[in-house]
């Protein structure tokens, strides 16, 4: 069987594995070790040189890890993946492993919070400018570009504004240009696939609905392989110029033989060999159980937040609602392009027209659902953003993100419908 041709929905609980080799397993093991024995010296210096790849140090990667990452790869239609411990250090890892002092990205305005902090403050200690940009105007991108530039980034379904983002437009803008496009698609697994309408990486936070559980951190960035980088060398010195801290090595001429992972595999041997954020072998297998349900759980998210925009659409007290398939015009153009079978995602925004007293009473309010810091989760998750993920940007800033003082944000869940519209209708009776 050619497996290249399975569908994401197949490769979720097929990709990367079929048994372990010693024992027969089918489920991938926990390898809980820090380290992995070595031939002979031979071996050892081939490991740590390129020239074969192998295990090393868990630091660096782990059989358990490796899975994921291969499943994860798979699934997203790329080359290769890197697991990591968070999704902050995804969004880390994915520019600065592009970026030095000096240069600039840029990125569209519509991002979750921390994010952008991320990107704003802490980058900017750094030496990395951050250019912000409105996806409304795909050309924006091209204007904030020059010389410095190493890449554009943006998130598929933005939380908490929800306008789904140009991805095409914008990824052919930077080919053009030989910059290429980052997408975080945490809050739309495989109902959009970036890397199909030109991205060059993907990033999850796995936190979220690949994980689905809840009970885990991490993240991963997954490299495409279907940008040139040779053909852009003089933007990328971090891949085209001898790299110092690893023997002098030209990336896009060191892993030629390996096939066209320059990028992921730069971030493997020296990004995550000297910052650590690795993701544990025991989070890995917990990402690894989630990812094979995803394809179902997605659908009944999608399903169930559909319900709950209709029945909030519909209420006295909500001003707007705030939904890729309630949205009109060129918003929901792009929501039919970028999302697969009009699955327009689990998460629904909502203005209370009294505004944050309103929003706090609601969120107060609430008896099933839970107020947490967190989306994906398959239970049903309501929060305020003014109050809490957004609460240290200023007001300018959260606008730009599409968060208001009235906003609640919903990260429908996996109940029955009537058992999340019937509390969310009590809390909303008491808002």
């Amino acid at each position: 069987m050619d497996k290249s041709k399975l569908h994401p929905e197949t490769l979720a609980l097929h990709g990367g594995w079929r048994a372990d080799p010693a024992t027969g397993a089918v489920a991938v093991p926990i390898y809980q070790t820090t380290s992995y024995q070595f031939r002979d010296t031979e071996h050892a210096a081939n490991l740590f040189a390129l020239k074969e790849l192998g295990n090393i140090y868990t630091r660096i990667m782990n059989p358990t890890q490796d899975a994921l990452e291969q499943r994860l790869a798979a699934m997203e239609g790329g080359v290769a993946a890197l697991a990591l411990a968070s999704g902050q250090a995804a969004s880390t890892f994915a520019l600065l492993n592009l970026c030095s002092a000096g240069d600039n990205f840029v990125t569209s305005t519509d991002l979750y919070g921390g994010t952008w902090n991320l990107f704003a403050n802490t980058f900017k200690q750094l030496g990395i400018e951050a250019r912000f940009v409105s996806p409304a105007d795909p050309e924006a991108f091209a204007r904030a570009t020059d010389a410095k530039t190493r890449a554009y980034y943006a998130e598929t379904l933005p939380n908490p504004k929800l306008e789904v983002f140009p991805i095409g437009e914008v990824a052919a803008i930077g080919r053009k240009l030989g910059v290429p496009l980052i997408v975080d698609n945490t809050a739309a697994p495989l109902i959009c696939r970036p890397l199909e309408h030109g991205a060059a990486i993907v990033m999850y936070s796995a936190t979220k609905y690949l994980g689905g559980h809840g009970t885990s951190i991490g993240g991963v960035v997954i490299d495409g392989g279907n940008f040139d980088w040779e053909a852009h060398k003089e933007r990328f010195p971090l891949l085209s110029q001898p790299d110092p801290s690893y023997h002098g090595a030209i990336w896009i001429d060191a892993v030629k033989p390996l096939g066209p992972i320059a990028y992921i595999l730069r971030m493997r041997v020296t990004l995550l060999r000297d910052v650590g954020a690795a993701m544990s072998p025991f989070n890995a297998f917990q990402f690894l159980q989630g990812v094979e349900t995803v394809p179902v759980r997605m659908q009944r998210h999608c399903d169930n937040a559909a319900i709950v925009a209709a029945a909030l659409a519909k209420h006295p007290k909500i001003a707007r609602v705030i939904y890729p398939g309630a949205m009109s015009g060129e918003s929901r153009r792009r929501a039919d392009k970028y999302l697969k079978d009009k699955k327009f995602g689990a998460l629904v925004g909502f203005e209370l027209k009294d505004g944050a007293d309103a929003g706090r009473r609601f969120i107060n309010s609430l008896e099933l659902l839970y107020h947490v810091a967190n989306i994906g989760d398959a239970r049903s998750l309501a929060i305020h953003p003014a109050s809490t993920t957004h609460s240290q940007l200023s007001e300018a800033d959260q606008a730009a993100t599409g968060v208001t003082p009235g906003y609640v944000r919903l990260a429908v869940g996996l109940e029955h419908p009537d058992d999340i519209l019937a509390d969310i209708q009590q809390a909303l009776s008491k808002a």
